[in-house]
């Protein structure tokens, strides 16, 4: 039997600088989603890289004495060691200055150009170099000081006339309304799409499309002089990193249109707007869904190293481990929206809730199977109620739950599914008190160590796209085997052995102590 198909995608990461814990919070989430779609049993494919053209790219590398190819090549790989170092699952990391991309950026262009959607004219207007975007009058600002700035991002613009190609873009108005109206879910969540379907109401511009006064890009096909604009170069990624346009692997016909681009809220705009237009002009399919995130902020205001405030991945995973980080930011801030960290709410978080919670389920209950059922999966004796209602909560009820979450894309609300179950299994422990069983009823302390070892199990099973190394070592303290722990085993029809012989217990999800208030305090 065929599998589903699931593309999945985040934002290339614009190369100016070493990651930051925005670029690990999408790579995150994207890989939270492709894990947990390969364990429903999809044939997934997840996508991230660097974005490494443009004007901004070139003169970082100048300004630091280096060629642009090498200086992307170093800030790449701070890229890639970031995804390893957060456990990211991507089946391929894409950079802009590969052959094939640039191939491929050409290759639409020639489409749209046969379409009749580029001209060439003369550009005037302002310009942010930092968003590498074109401002209207209307979307500025003057600063005190006197510069204007993008009212959205706060960005300086300057004036700039060069001879330039352009798209069509003002053809696109009515249709990508049609598009927008005809598919709610394209643009999510739901706030993000009535700001763009606003913006295309107002009536859209011709966009410039190319670039002469400088030479770090992709080349304009049959036009020497002209560069491609960084976000027709960047948006293009998306279907060159699957074979587009000779597809000789047959992976763009199998797995375009994505599923999902995973984006942060201030590129929304490029990829709701732009991006559908130039697929359409080159006859091409649209992207089922466009999700923009929102900010991590510390205290209700964005990072910045000049205040001080910055939380970096390394910081995150030095202080509480690499799944403890990936489950605190999943857990604590809504997906979509803007949201507060801090080293105190994770700490907190991942405390109450993978150690005091989740693995100290695991521990009291490993361990009085260890000392009262000489080590082995415990053999349950008559079910009664309490034991139905528990195993019902942690078998396909969760999953069903989670899915449903997963679905819309909200992974703090699938993970508090979880932590529900657990907390349903720490009140049954407690009322069942199997170390009284065990004096006054040996059977029913074996049927409630059973109970709970099937609700480890399943637990284990689910937790696996936030907290993969942990959840696995789970799942290996109740001897699950390793083709035995995909979603299609969870419920009570796949149910542990019982006389299977258990590892020694070890903890899983250690409590965070904070080593500089334990000195102070």
């Amino acid at each position: 039997m065929t599998k589903p198909h699931f593309y999945i995608t985040t934002a290339i990461s614009y190369v100016n600088g070493p990651p930051h814990i925005g670029h690990a919070y999408e790579a995150i989430a994207a890989d939270v989603m492709a894990r947990f779609k390969r364990l429903d049993g999809f044939d997934v494919y997840f996508l991230t890289g660097t974005d490494e053209h443009g004007q901004k790219v070139q003169k970082t590398a100048v300004a630091k004495g280096k060629q642009p190819q090498e200086f992307c090549d170093e800030i790449a790989a701070l890229f890639i060691e970031m995804c390893q170092q957060m456990n990211v699952s991507q089946d391929q990391f894409i950079r802009t200055t590969s052959q094939f991309h640039k191939d491929a950026c050409q290759a639409i262009w020639g489409k749209m150009q046969d379409a009749g959607d580029i001209y060439l004219n003369k550009y005037a207007g302002w310009y942010s170099e930092r968003d590498e975007a074109f401002y209207g009058e209307d979307e500025l600002e003057v600063r005190p000081d006197g510069k204007k700035v993008a009212k959205s991002t706060g960005t300086e613009v300057h004036w700039m006339e060069e001879e330039s190609y352009f798209f069509k873009l003002s053809s696109y108005t009515q249709k990508l309304l049609d598009y927008y109206e005809a598919h709610p879910d394209f643009i999510q969540p739901s706030f993000r799409k009535n700001e763009v379907t606003s913006f295309v109401k107002q009536g859209l511009k011709d966009l410039s499309i190319s670039r002469t006064s400088f030479d770090w890009g992709v080349k304009v096909p049959n036009a020497k002089d002209h560069i491609m604009y960084v976000w027709v170069d960047a948006l293009t990624n998306y279907i060159s990193a699957i074979g587009y346009p000779e597809d000789k692997q047959g992976q763009f016909k199998k797995y375009w249109p994505a599923d999902v681009h995973l984006i942060g809220k201030d590129i929304v705009r490029f990829h709701a707007v732009y991006w559908p237009a130039f697929l359409m002009s080159a006859g091409l399919p649209l992207p089922k869904r466009v999700f923009g995130h929102g900010f991590l902020l510390t205290r209700g205001e964005k990072m910045s190293k000049s205040v001080g405030n910055v939380i970096s991945p390394q910081d995150l995973v030095s202080r509480f481990g690499v799944d403890q980080t990936r489950y605190g930011l999943m857990r604590e801030v809504t997906f979509g929206q803007d949201g507060d960290i801090s080293y105190e709410l994770l700490g907190n978080r991942i405390n109450a809730e993978l150690a005091n919670n989740i693995g100290n389920l695991c521990q009291r209950t490993l361990s009085q199977i260890a000392k009262n059922c000489e080590g082995k999966v415990p053999k349950p004796d008559i079910l009664e109620d309490a034991d139905h209602q528990l195993l019902d909560k942690a078998g396909q009820a969760l999953l069903i739950a989670v899915r449903g979450e997963f679905e819309k894309l909200h992974f703090s609300r699938a993970i508090e599914e979880i932590v529900h179950v657990a907390n349903a299994a720490n009140l049954y422990i407690d009322a069942q008190a199997p170390w009284t069983l065990k004096k006054t009823n040996p059977p029913r302390m074996a049927t409630v160590l059973f109970v709970l070892a099937e609700v480890i199990r399943n637990l284990g099973i689910i937790l696996q796209p936030f907290t993969p190394v942990a959840a696995n070592k789970i799942l290996d303290q109740v001897a699950v085997a390793a083709n035995a722990r995909d979603f299609s085993f969870m419920g009570s029809t796949h149910a542990l052995q019982p006389g299977t012989a258990l590892p020694a217990p070890a903890g899983v999800f250690p409590r965070y102590v904070d080593e500089l208030q334990e000195k102070t305090a």
